[in-house]
């Protein structure tokens, strides 16, 4: 019945139950366990898409959208069944309008593609988890990455998305092939989708903005005596304007990690990555009044990374750290958790964390974008010892509820399965019921991403 009705729109080889493709796209890279669908189809076009979500809504069928797969919070799991629509097969890029600054992609497009497929020219697309995750996919969690700082994240580059919603309706937010700079016509559908985690509707194009390749680029590695120094400095560069590119922090557990996995030689201590984009002429001003705060605050000399190799390196082992984490304990499983806190307030709850993970023996190297107030621990666990996931359960929970004692959030990045409840202490019963009422009217059978 079902099956057939799928094959029919889409093709006998587009439609899986086997158990292996299954099981890959029950699962992304977290720690959360695998729940497969019981089928995955592979669908070609926006019109499969809408025709495939027709008779889902007709059977009462749970839809799951799945772009690579890379996401570290269960955001794909299939917690009640259902249909798992693998959107990879749709790649194409579309309407480039280079004068405009902007390109419409398919979800099987990933950022490096778009960035490989504009590379002559001379536009970017900055957004940079670590992963090379589709775009649908980062517009649909609403991404960021080391490059937010000066470029924003998802919610700040998506000018139009076209979805499918449950009933397998196709809209388009702000308007079929429309592309200004900015609206102020009727609500911000695009910004509703935007981080809604295939629980609204299916994103099936999106409509990013692109950036102007910089002239210069350059990167700076700089190591402080303490924590409170690095992240000082970070808060310091930011109140006196400079318009840095990337600012990381890592603490000392990290830049071990690091090391030991990238083979390099930073010196054991809490550091920060940073990285200048410009003409030649505004670097020297940038570096220069960064150099004075970073020393101010017992910084070292920067070591640079001026070539595109030894750059390509730092940020690669930057973008690494969850693998590299990861290799601190062979044969354990990460959970990353994250917070992000208004700038201000960033030099104490990183100091407080760290001291919690000391006094708690928990493994949770810290690595952060602190340009943003945000900041992960990348925390190494044995699921099996359940002593231990406990003690690394209280710590997730304490983490979180310091940050909203702050007025901060209790995810900057990694929302998904594990901070559910923490979500209704964030903002509140009663938008937790706005929430809801537009869950039910664009989702009545609940059928989109269920359990999320």
């Amino acid at each position: 019945g079902v099956l057939s009705e799928l094959r029919s729109i889409c093709g006998e080889d587009n439609v899986s139950v086997g158990e292996a493709i299954r099981e890959q796209h029950g699962r992304d890279e977290s720690v959360h366990r695998c729940c497969p669908p019981d089928v995955v189809v592979f669908p070609h076009c926006v019109e499969e898409v809408s025709a495939l979500a027709k008779v889902c809504h007709k059977h009462r069928l749970p839809i799951v959208p799945f772009g690579t797969g890379t996401g570290l919070e269960g955001g794909v799991s299939a917690v009640k069944g259902g249909v798992c629509l693998s959107l990879r097969k749709m790649d194409q890029v579309l309407d480039l309008h280079q004068e405009d600054f902007d390109v419409t992609v398919e979800p099987g497009v990933t950022r490096k593609a778009l960035n490989a497929y504009l590379r002559d020219t001379g536009l970017w697309f900055p957004v940079d988890p670590g992963a090379d995750a589709s775009l649908c996919g980062m517009a649909a969690t609403s991404a960021s990455g080391t490059n937010a700082v000066r470029y924003g994240t998802m919610k700040e580059n998506v000018l139009n998305l076209e979805v499918v919603l449950a009933d397998g309706t196709i809209i388009h937010t702000a308007g079929k092939g429309r592309h200004p700079r900015k609206t102020s016509a009727g609500f911000n559908l695009t910004n509703l989708f935007v981080g809604s985690e295939g629980t609204l509707g299916i994103l099936t194009k999106t409509t990013l903005r692109l950036y102007g390749i910089p002239e210069a680029i350059m990167s700076a590695v700089c190591s402080f005596p303490t924590v409170q120094a690095a992240v000082d400095s970070t808060v310091q560069i930011l109140q006196s304007g400079v318009p840095i590119a990337r600012i990381e922090f890592l603490d000392d557990v990290m830049i071990d990690a690091c090391n030991k996995f990238s083979s390099l030689s930073y010196p054991v201590t809490p550091t920060l990555f940073l990285e200048f984009h410009g003409s030649e002429r505004s670097l020297q001003e940038q570096v220069k009044t960064t150099e004075d705060i970073t020393q101010s605050n017992g910084g070292s000399d920067f070591q640079w990374a001026l070539d595109t190799e030894t750059r390509n390196l730092l940020w690669k082992a930057r973008h690494d750290a969850w693998y590299a984490a990861l290799a601190l304990r062979p044969g354990c499983k990460a959970y990353a958790t994250d917070v992000c806190v208004p700038l201000s307030r960033l030099p104490q709850i990183i100091v407080e964390t760290k001291q919690d993970l000391i006094e708690n023996r928990v493994t949770g190297p810290i690595a952060g974008h602190v340009g943003d107030g945000n900041f992960h621990c990348l925390i190494v666990l044995d699921p099996s010892d359940p002593e231990e996931v406990q003690r690394v359960h209280l710590f997730t929970e304490r983490l979180a509820r310091r940050a909203l004692t702050m007025a901060g959030t209790c995810t900057g990045e990694h929302g998904g399965l594990g901070k559910r409840a923490l979500l209704c202490e964030e903002v509140g019963h009663t938008t937790m019921q706005v929430m809801y009422s537009l869950k039910q009217m664009l989702d009545p059978k609940s059928l989109m991403n269920p359990g999320k």
